[in-house]
C-alpha cells in the first residue's frame, strides 16, 4: 500500500508546508506578471480572440458566421455554431476590456490546468515519498507552464485551448459514479470537434468492459459507458441548441464547413504539428495524395487502442488514467488536419506524468525523457523555421524537417511508451505495480 501522507515525517515537513503556499503564490504571481509584460512588449496580437468576438457578433446580429474574414490575415470561422453562441458575451464589453479579461481568464485556466494535471496522476492525495511543497505545487507548475510554447502562444493569440483541456480534465478526474461525469466532455466536443476522440475512448472502453461483464454473467453497466452516454448526449444537446438558435449556420456547418479542411490554414505551415503537416512538408506539397487519409485513420485506431488498453489496465498500470488521457489527446492532435503548436497545451499533463513516473521509477531514461520533453516544449522550435507567404516550408532540408516534426515525433514516442507499458500491464499473472517507498 502507498504510505499515507499523515504518516510521513512531520517536524521539518510541516514547517515547510506552512511556508510553501505564500512562496508559491509569490512565485506564480511574479511569473505571470513577467509573462504578461513580455507579451505586451512583443505586441500581443490576440488574433484568434478577434475571430471569436466576430463570431459572437454574427450570432448576435444574425450575420453569416461562416462568411467572416477577420483581421489582416482574413481568418475564417471554423468551430461549430454552438461555439459562436458561447462567444456572444465577448461582444458585450469593449475590445480592450475583453482582451484584458481573456488574458486573465487564460492565466486562471493555467492554474486550473496545473491542478487538474496533478490530480490526474494522483499527487493531490497520496505520495510515494514526502513532497514538502505539496499544497503549493499547482502554483509552481503553473508558474513554469506559462513559459511553455503552447501555453505562451495560447495566451498570445487569445485561444480557447486551455478552456477545452480544463473541461476534459475536470470531467476525467471526477468520481466515476458522479451523476454529471461526461457532460463537460460533450460540451467540449460541441465547442470544437477534436475532443470527440475522448468520447470515442470512453465508448470503446465501456463497450469492452460491458462485454467482459456480460460473459461473466454480470450487469453490463459500467462507469466508462455511463460517461460516454452522457458525453454524447451533451454533445447532441449543443448541436440541437445551436440548430434551434442558428438554424441557417448549423445547416451550413454540418453539410459543408465541417468537411472543408482548407479553411483552417495551409497544411504545410511549420506551425502545423499534425501528421498532415509532417507529410505535406516531407512531400513538398500542400495537396496530399489520397493515401494520407487511410494513414491518418490507421494512426487514429492505433492511438485509441493504446489509450483504451491503458485505461482498462486500471491498477495494473500506475497512473493508468493519465496515460490513457494523454495518449488520447496526442492521437487527436496527430490526426487533426491542422494542429497548430499552441493546440499542444496537453504538454502540461504530459510533463506532470513524465516527471511523476521519473520520480517513481528513479531511472535515467525516464529522467532524460521528462527533461527532453520539457526542453522541447520551451524551445519554440517551429517559430525558428522559415515561414511566410511564399511557403518555404515546402522546401525544408532534412534537419529542418525533423525540427518541424518535433511535436508529432514526441507524440509518437509517448504513444509507443504507453503501448509498451499497457502491454506489460496486461501480461498474464501481472500484478499491480506499486510505488517504491
Amino acid at each position: 500500500m502507498f504510505p499515507a501522507v499523515s504518516k510521513l515525517p512531520e517536524p521539518r515537513a510541516v514547517g515547510v508546508r506552512a511556508a510553501a503556499p505564500p512562496l508559491a503564490v509569490a512565485a506564480c504571481a511574479l511569473s505571470f506578471t513577467l509573462c504578461l509584460l513580455a507579451q505586451v512588449a512583443l505586441d500581443i496580437p490576440l488574433g484568434d480572440l478577434d475571430v471569436y468576438r466576430a463570431e459572437g457578433w454574427a450570432a448576435r446580429t444574425g450575420a453569416e458566421i461562416y462568411d467572416l474574414a477577420v483581421t489582416a490575415h482574413e481568418l475564417p470561422a471554423t468551430y461549430p455554431p454552438f461555439a459562436a453562441l458561447l462567444f456572444v458575451p465577448l461582444t458585450l464589453l469593449s475590445v480592450d476590456a475583453i482582451r484584458i479579461a481573456v488574458c486573465l481568464l487564460n492565466l486562471g485556466l493555467v492554474i486550473a490546468l496545473a491542478r487538474l494535471s496533478l490530480r490526474l496522476v494522483g499527487r493531490h492525495a497520496v505520495e510515494c515519498r514526502p513532497i514538502a511543497w505539496e499544497r503549493g505545487t499547482p502554483l509552481i507548475v503553473a508558474a513554469l507552464a506559462v513559459w511553455c510554447e503552447p501555453i505562451w502562444a495560447t495566451i498570445r493569440y487569445g485561444q480557447i485551448n486551455l478552456l477545452l483541456v480544463v473541461l476534459l480534465l475536470w470531467d476525467l478526474t471526477r468520481r466515476p459514479d458522479h451523476r454529471w461525469a461526461g457532460i463537460a466532455t460533450g460540451v467540449a466536443v460541441g465547442i470544437k470537434l477534436t475532443p470527440g476522440l475522448f468520447a470515442v475512448l470512453l465508448t470503446v472502453a465501456g463497450a469492452l468492459l460491458a462485454a467482459g461483464r456480460l460473459r461473466r454473467g454480470e450487469r453490463a453497466d459500467n462507469p466508462h459507458l455511463r460517461r460516454a452516454t452522457r458525453a454524447w448526449a451533451a454533445f447532441a444537446g449543443t448541436v440541437a441548441l445551436a440548430a434551434l438558435v442558428l438554424p441557417r449556420d448549423s445547416w451550413r456547418y454540418w453539410t459543408d464547413i465541417v468537411l472543408a479542411g482548407d479553411r483552417v490554414g495551409p497544411a504545410e505551415a511549420s506551425a502545423n504539428q499534425s501528421l498532415r503537416g509532417v507529410l505535406a512538408r516531407a512531400l513538398g506539397t500542400g495537396d496530399l495524395p489520397d493515401w494520407w487519409l487511410p494513414v491518418a485513420v490507421l494512426v487514429c485506431c492505433v492511438g485509441v487502442a493504446v489509450a483504451v488498453a491503458a485505461l482498462l489496465a486500471d491498477e495494473r498500470l500506475p497512473h493508468a488514467p493519465a496515460w490513457a488521457a494523454t495518449s488520447c489527446a496526442v492521437t487527436a492532435l496527430l490526426v487533426s488536419p491542422v494542429s497548430w503548436s499552441h493546440h499542444w497545451v496537453w504538454v502540461i499533463p504530459v510533463l506532470v506524468l513524465l516527471f511523476t513516473e521519473a520520480d517513481r521509477r528513479r531511472g535515467r531514461a525516464w529522467w532524460t525523457g521528462a527533461w527532453g520533453a520539457a526542453l522541447l516544449s520551451c524551445s519554440y522550435a517551429s517559430w525558428l523555421l522559415p515561414h511566410d507567404e511564399t511557403r518555404p516550408e515546402l522546401n525544408l532540408p532534412a534537419v529542418q524537417q525533423l525540427v518541424a516534426a518535433a511535436y508529432p515525433l514526441a507524440g509518437a514516442a509517448l504513444l509507443a511508451t504507453t503501448g509498451a507499458l499497457a502491454l506489460r500491464a496486461w501480461r498474464p499473472g501481472r500484478r499491480a505495480d506499486r510505488c517504491r517507498s
